[in-house]
């Protein structure tokens, strides 16, 4: 009963310490949600901006030349796997890395598949450790303009035939869902007419400088949304891990208290007898 009583304690102790561990988590991720959702929402509204100005180019049918609208064959494929840079956040990861094995599973069968990772635990799922981890919290507008125009460069040079960029999408504070958008080539949008403008020097000389802007754009949007997934996957998990926890707790103080009393209960039984004798 004394091994019991003691293994009770160390159990008690132990889910305490994680109910402490767990509360702080939650409230980092609480401290964090205003600032990330406001940096998303900024991101969301950027993307849309340059994208409007994109469907405005690709409507034009001179800009049906522009390389980054030539239709190709399957073939290689670039891919922006971002994930978070901690776990502890439910399946938030998870979900992530499932859809992207099932995207470079398929896309293997037609051509080559290069990652760019961003998020340390994306850093080291794709990358052999060499570099240092280019973190989804944090990354900054020089990081995103730089990976931005080497991608729009080397899909110039026909180095590679599709740029997707594989995140989460942020539905709701409990909902999120990881999801891929394909960047690259440009698609004319259909419910686009083609406005007239006068473009200088060209239409195609336009779409090239803008399109690196518009690749930045999106980046930008899907890096801070995913950090904002992050944040809010992590802090429900905490409040479902605080939870079980603290029902944790009441079971093992029920059950500790019934060992002691039962405990009790012997020994007065004992002295009783031993008195008898």
């Amino acid at each position: 009963m004394g091994a019991d009583i003691k293994a009770l304690r160390t159990s008690i102790r132990s889910v305490d310490n994680m109910l402490h561990l767990t509360s702080a988590m939650g409230l980092v991720a609480s401290s964090k949600i205003r600032r990330a959702n406001d940096a998303m929402l900024k991101g969301r509204e950027y993307a849309e901006a340059v994208k409007a100005m994109t469907d405005r180019l690709t409507a034009s049918p001179e800009c049906e030349k522009s390389p980054f609208m030539r239709k190709r064959h399957a073939g290689s494929i670039r891919l922006i796997v971002i994930a978070g840079d901690r776990g502890l956040c439910g399946g938030y990861n998870a979900n992530v890395f499932r859809l992207a094995k099932e995207t470079i599973t398929e896309a293997e069968a037609n051509g080559e598949v290069e990652i760019f990772p961003i998020g340390k635990r994306a850093f080291d799922r794709y990358h052999d450790g060499s570099e240092e981890a280019v973190r989804c919290e944090g990354y900054d507008a020089a990081q995103g303009r730089a990976l931005s125009e080497k991608l729009c460069r080397d899909f110039a040079a026909g180095e590679y035939d599709r740029l997707g960029i594989i995140s989460s999408r942020y539905l709701s504070m409990m909902t999120q869902e990881a999801a891929i958008q394909w960047v690259l080539p440009l698609e004319r949008n259909p419910d686009i007419k083609e406005s007239g403008m006068l473009f200088e020097p060209s239409e195609t000389a336009v779409l090239k400088a803008a399109v690196s802007e518009y690749v930045f754009g999106v980046l930008m949007a899907a890096v801070r949304e995913s950090f904002a997934c992050e944040v809010a996957a992590r802090r429900m998990a905490m409040d479902s891990a605080g939870k079980n926890a603290r029902q944790m707790l009441d079971d093992l103080h029920l059950t500790y208290n019934r060992a002691r009393q039962s405990a009790i209960t012997q020994e007065i039984t004992e002295i009783v007898a031993g008195s008898g004798g």
